[in-house]
């Protein structure tokens, strides 16, 4: 498994897109939280903390963990190694769990350099230092456990098609469905309990710095659902 997630890093990184994904991540956060006026800009908020942050992460992931994934198995599809690898001495789903945590760890390189955040808002803290660190951490631990989630869905996704572009799609549905569509069909409803089923929910519920252990499982049973998909329908091909 070592190997394979090291050969995701590495195919990652061979190639511009690559560095381009991580680069508008980091550059539309910078845009949306510091330079752009509105809703999301922190210096027009009056307040040290990176709620705005945490509202826009889910947004821009679900457009970035796609990008990441919809290569893993389509790519494998159109070039026509999908079935060399299957008949490799090693197990689909130690290939499968590869190909996931490669993309996991990509993500996380890309969200790593976002806790420069905490030292700035930290700065700007009056006093110093006066951030709301409960919260924080815990939008963290809650963004980790959403990148498991939509990181599944779009390695699923990437078995659906040999076309990256048509997994990359798939991919933004199957996360905007999860994480908005059941607090959509909540509001329209007036119906709380349909928001349950959704990711958002969870998010906001650990991101407020209480960890449940309702909430944990609630992602944890997203991301081994849909890796499981991945993995039966590989043993299909």
């Amino acid at each position: 498994m070592i190997a394979l997630i090291k050969k995701e890093v590495t195919s990652f990184f061979a190639s511009p897109i690559g560095y381009l994904v991580i680069g508008l991540f980091l550059v539309a956060n910078g845009l949306f939280l510091w330079v752009f006026p509105g809703d999301f800009n922190i210096l027009d908020a009056g307040f040290a903390d990176l709620s705005a942050f945490f509202e826009l992460a889910p947004l821009i992931l679900l457009f970035l963990i796609p990008a990441v994934t919809m290569r893993a198995f389509s790519d494998e599809k159109k070039m026509g190694t999908l079935e060399l690898l299957l008949t490799k001495p090693i197990s689909v789903r130690t290939i499968v769990l590869g190909k996931y945590f490669g993309a996991v760890l990509l993500i996380g390189l890309a969200i790593l350099p976002t806790l420069l955040y905490i030292i700035t808002i930290s700065a700007l803290g009056n006093p110093a230092g006066n951030w709301d660190v409960g919260s924080t951490l815990g939008s963290y631990i809650g963004l980790f456990f959403l990148v498991l989630a939509y990181t599944s869905i779009g390695v699923f996704a990437s078995t659906l098609s040999q076309n990256q572009i048509v997994a990359f799609i798939i991919a933004i549905f199957l996360c905007f469905a999860l994480y908005y569509g059941f607090e959509g069909l909540s509001d329209s409803t007036s119906s709380a309990i349909w928001s349950t089923f959704g990711m958002k929910a969870h998010f906001n519920s650990v991101a407020r710095g209480v960890i449940d252990t309702r909430d944990i499982l609630y992602f944890l049973s997203i991301t081994v659902l849909f890796l499981g998909f991945t993995v039966v329908k590989l043993r299909k091909k």
